[in-house]
């Protein structure tokens, strides 16, 4: 019965949202990536080149790109995007210091660090796949339709735990650790049911296993714009309740 009234809800929500919908599913359809697009080890990124707000195949990405990107999709602020961007060309391989490839994040120690939610650590070679394994210990946690703040603070603080132990090379500098905070604090607010606190698990799922937007699912793009400010709100929040 509750699965049935949360799918119900989801497809009011459909409904409810027809012009975003079908700007975001017409202007911006997902494809998958060829062999020969680049990808980065971020869900976020590559479901977003996957709609072609960022380059389709993954290249010559410049901090202008990035931003306008990420605004139109998902309404990060150029703020939050420049930490993200800043980070990006530090690793670039593209012969121009003002680009970067998605793959040039692959780098260990930019954006990428170890105990991501769903790629291994680079101890074990491949940093930059997605790791079903991996992915299912994070969801094993995504157990009701809602994410809420505590089963993210706890999802992500049970990842780092199992990677401690599985990694003999595990290590985090203090960006790093606030880097992966950032990230939960991040599909919190991007894939959130209106409260900028809390996820839809579905949703989530689908960025994560699938690097496609839930457009049909019933997301919508947050009204509000998700600001340095507001993940470092939610980061707090998240630390609150034993992140």
């Amino acid at each position: 019965m509750k699965i049935a009234v949360w799918t119900a809800c989801l497809l009011s929500s459909v409904a409810a949202y027809p012009s975003v919908q079908e700007h975001q599913s017409n202007d911006y359809p997902w494809r998958a990536p060829k062999a020969t697009d680049r990808r980065s080890p971020c869900p976020m990124l590559n479901t977003l080149a996957n709609h072609g707000y960022l380059p389709r195949n993954g290249a010559n990405i410049s901090m202008e790109i990035l931003i306008a990107g990420l605004k139109t999709s998902v309404n990060l602020g150029a703020d939050a995007t420049e930490v993200v961007g800043a980070a990006a060309l530090k690793g670039s391989t593209t012969g121009n210091a003002s680009t970067f490839h998605l793959t040039d994040l692959d780098k260990h120690g930019l954006i990428e660090h170890d105990g991501s939610l769903s790629r291994a650590d680079i101890y074990f070679g491949d940093n930059h796949s997605f790791n079903a394994t991996i992915w299912a210990q994070t969801a094993s946690h995504f157990t009701s339709p809602i994410i809420s703040l505590a089963t993210a603070a706890k999802a992500h603080k049970a990842r780092l735990a199992a990677a401690q132990i599985e990694n003999p090379q595990f290590n985090m500098s203090a960006s790093d650790v606030q880097a992966s905070m950032i990230e939960t604090a991040l599909y919190l607010s991007v894939l959130s049911n209106d409260t900028g606190a809390t996820a839809v698990s579905a949703w989530v799922q689908k960025v994560f296993t699938e690097e496609k937007l839930p457009i049909k699912e019933g997301w919508k793009r947050p009204e509000g714009e998700i600001s340095v400010s507001t993940l470092t709100a939610l980061v707090g929040k998240l630390v609150a309740e034993g992140m």
